[in-house]
């Protein structure tokens, strides 16, 4: 839902340190195993797994995106580049945590490479947007990858170079916005965000490219 005011404003700014909610000392409760495929959020993942983290705006679509991708082992959704730890989803939506809705992807890279998952994330959003992503604004909603090593940093700032200049050579002259950083704390989101598209097939998505339904309107998760 587009903001105005002070609020809105407040939610569009990255907070500092000192204005941050404090957060709490222990997770909040999550979902144990992937609701499609029964596999463990928290894992143990298989040997040779790797993580990626990826934020595109609503993380229920976002997630949706991942899930279906061969070579994907299990997908969850969660808040990362904050400062506030364990934060709730009530508190990330004020953007006084500063965290970003995100969905860790672990995936098996023989069978699907970093670089596919990156071209998953370029054409599955608008990268271009600052702190929002279409109707849905505020910090939480920013465009954002975080890497896990030096390896998908230098992949991930060559992509987005590339995507930049495949944008402006196809005449859409805008810059993209997309944070890169290497990757921070990563907190789970509560029980029922957890694959929600797939507990709720005609749920709002949010992205692009998700082949499900969206709910009518600027509704946001």
């Amino acid at each position: 839902m587009f903001e105005s005011g002070l609020f809105g404003r407040k939610k569009s700014m990255m907070p500092s340190p000192d204005e941050a909610l404090p957060g709490r000392p222990e997770p909040i409760p999550t979902a144990d195993t992937h609701f499609i495929n029964g596999r463990p959020l928290k894992g143990p993942y298989p040997e040779g797994m790797h993580k990626a983290y990826f934020a595109m705006g609503c993380f229920w679509g976002v997630e949706r995106l991942f899930w279906g991708i061969e070579g994907v082992w299990v997908t969850v959704v969660g808040y990362a580049g904050g400062v506030t730890p364990n934060p709730t989803y009530q508190e990330t939506v004020t953007g006084m945590t500063g965290h970003a809705e995100t969905v860790l992807v672990v995936y098996d890279p023989s069978k699907v490479s970093y670089a596919d998952l990156l071209v998953v994330f370029w054409e599955g959003h608008d990268p271009t947007q600052g702190m929002r992503q279409g109707n849905d604004v505020g910090t939480t909603y920013r465009s954002a990858i975080y890497t896990t090593d030096d390896e998908q940093l230098k992949h991930a700032e060559h992509s987005r170079r590339d995507y930049q200049k495949a944008l402006r050579r196809s005449g859409f002259d805008r810059t993209i916005t997309t944070e890169i950083e290497p990757a921070r704390a990563f907190y789970f989101a509560e029980d029922y965000h957890q694959q929600y598209l797939a507990k709720n097939p005609n749920g709002y998505c949010g992205v692009k490219g998700t082949g499900v339904a969206c709910a009518a309107g600027p509704a946001s998760s």
